[in-house]
């Protein structure tokens, strides 16, 4: 048996961290979100729901990390003694096998849109992002196959290096350059003529488009794109040596991941406002809208690539902790099986993620539940297994553990925060998942 995977640094834990949380939902679905339900009014509500909710969240999935220092199919019955309570890890590992599937298909469109722009680059044919087809594109098998199985690839290759020389390494490179490849778009974006407009829309307070669904998506936004309900960041926490701070590790991501949503939306929304565009969900916004947006840009093709890494380094540190999690489980902290353990688990997502990528083409008349493969992937996910995972870990954490462990755990504690977060964890947080689950199934 090898030696326990460690973080050589607490940078290098909350950058592969909040690289985990800060995924394409935050990019994109926050600033759609602002833009449909309020702007400024639905960021004060995100804002307080993510450090109401998700902050003593994610402090609760670290601390259970912390403590259990081992794969989360065996974690809970280590804290716990009771063995039928690791159906929680399983949860939490089914629902990253099946997200990393249909999060492959979105990163490999990424990766065929920026083949398409750097060919137009390097062919001097810099003027024609209109051009680019996204329905033609989604709809070609072989195509988008090729795509996925890259990005696929790319997070197998990081994953397989380990925990300090894959993981870390490759958060403390492609993080930093997140920010900065993100403040290159916001900056070039704020000095468009109609900027002050789509600050405005995405800042200012529109009490008018305040509703119930509007703040129970903010609660959702807040829950979510903290990848709570996993057991992810319980992983990555097993990896913090025992003199790590959990609290401001949190804090920093929680921090991180505002940031990021609010510069993503500053971002977006000026560039829109300026030629006259709305805001679109999803896929459309990154492949449809904005390659139109850009066009219309001095540099426009040059700053479209820029936008289209930002969005990759964004996919592929989500998805690296996402294969790191059926990896933890499967090595079982035997670190001379992570290579094949993650060519294996590479090789099955990669499989049954062909059906999600053919939901666009071939297979789009394939439709069930809530929608093609594709949605059903993400429903189930989304829906079902991310708040049973967090609901399990609430009550395990609030009914069944030891206060005064938790206490020690908790650690340094000058404002006295232990008890409140307790009692959150204890009585209001069940409640809290399980209004968020009745909402996102029904």
């Amino acid at each position: 048996m090898s030696k326990q995977s460690e973080w050589k640094t607490s940078t290098g834990f909350i950058l592969a961290s909040a690289g985990s949380a800060i995924g394409l939902g935050a990019m994109w679905k926050f600033p759609y979100m602002a833009g449909i339900y309020g702007g400024g009014a639905f960021l004060l509500m995100f804002l307080i729901f993510t450090i109401f909710v998700g902050l003593p969240l994610l402090i609760m999935e670290f601390t259970v990390g912390k403590m259990g220092r081992t794969y989360t199919t065996q974690i809970y019955s280590k804290l716990t003694g009771k063995k039928w309570l690791n159906v929680i890890g399983w949860n939490g590992n089914l629902a990253v096998f099946i997200l990393f599937g249909f999060y492959s298909v979105i990163g490999g469109w990424i990766i065929i849109y920026m083949g398409n722009v750097i060919w137009q680059i390097l062919s001097l044919n810099t003027s024609h992002l209109t051009q680019l087809n996204f329905e033609a594109m989604i709809s070609n098998p072989w195509l988008t196959v090729l795509g996925q199985g890259i990005f696929i690839f790319l997070t197998m290759i990081i994953v397989m290096l380990g925990v300090e020389k894959g993981l870390e390494k490759a958060s403390k490179i492609m993080m930093p350059l997140l920010f900065i490849f993100l403040i290159i778009v916001v900056v070039k974006s704020l000095t468009l003529d109609g900027s002050i407009e789509g600050v405005r829309y995405l800042l200012q307070p529109r009490v008018e488009d305040i509703s119930m669904e509007g703040i129970l998506f903010a609660l959702g936004q807040s829950f979510f794109t903290l990848s709570l309900g996993t057991t992810g960041m319980i992983t990555y926490a097993s990896y913090a040596p025992k003199t790590m701070t959990i609290k401001s590790s949190a804090i920093s991501i929680v921090l991180m991941n505002i940031l990021v949503s609010v510069l993503a939306g500053l971002a977006i929304f000026p560039a829109l406002k300026t030629f006259g565009y709305q805001p679109q969900e999803g896929p459309g916004l990154l492949f449809k809208v904005l390659p139109l947006v850009f066009d219309k840009m001095h540099f426009g093709i040059a700053f479209y690539l820029i936008f289209l890494i930002l969005f990759l380094f964004a996919a592929l540190t989500s998805s690296i902790s996402l294969l790191e999690l059926n990896v933890s489980n499967f090595t079982k902290n035997d670190n001379t099986k992570r290579q094949p353990v993650a060519l294996i688990a590479s090789i099955l997502v990669f499989l049954i993620s062909i059906p999600a990528t053919l939901s666009f083409g071939s297979l789009s008349g394939v439709k069930f539940g809530a929608g093609t493969i594709f949605d059903n992937m993400d429903f189930v996910v989304s829906n079902i297994l991310m708040p049973l995972g967090a609901l399990g870990t609430t009550l395990v954490v609030g009914q069944l553990l030891d206060k005064k462990l938790l206490q020690e755990n908790f650690g340094r504690d000058k404002f006295k925060l232990f008890l409140p977060w307790y009692y959150l964890i204890k009585f209001v947080m069940p409640v809290v998942i399980i209004l968020v689950f009745i909402v996102q199934l029904f």
